[in-house]
């Protein structure tokens, strides 16, 4: 397992934490964060991981549950759900290349999810990059200039 798998890990048992005991208090979360990774980077990361979904968790759980046909978020297991807000956070707010968050999204769920889980990830993390994909490239396709200059019809004005 690589160093940055590892901050994944954490960070996903500290997300499971959050959510299994909403009540539990955050510096003792962090304290559990630290002492698991020790290195300032891993700490950093993990810390990152952990603050990002919790900051976008409106966008990243209805974009799961859209992406998630028949599943709603609550049924799922924790420890999917976990792993694919991480993966969803990564994809669509850092510059982690993408394979390499499906990829270890999906080693995370093969560790600590079900049979199916791995599979279940793989299709929703799938599905938001290739959504995701397809919106940058509209949003980065330029309109050819002779379309933005023309005058409008006197019938649409």
């Amino acid at each position: 397992m690589t160093r940055r798998s590892r901050a994944r890990e954490v960070a996903l048992q500290v997300l499971f934490q959050s959510e299994a005991n909403p009540d539990r208090d955050p510096g003792e979360l962090d304290g559990f964060l630290v002492r698991r990774l020790v290195t300032a980077p891993l700490v950093l990361m993990a810390r990152q991981l952990v603050r990002g979904v919790q900051q976008h968790a409106p966008q990243i759980d209805a974009r799961i549950e859209k992406t998630s046909a028949h599943w709603r978020l609550f049924r799922m297991a924790a420890t999917d759900r976990a792993v694919l807000r991480i993966g969803a956070y990564e994809l669509l707010h850092t510059d982690t290349p993408p394979r390499v968050v499906v990829d270890e999204a999906v080693m995370l769920a093969k560790r600590f999810g079900n049979d199916s889980s791995a599979a279940f990830v793989n299709g929703i993390l799938g599905t938001i990059l290739n959504e995701n994909k397809e919106a940058l490239e509209a949003a980065l396709t330029p309109t050819p200039l002779t379309e933005s200059l023309q005058e409008p019809d006197a019938s649409e004005t």
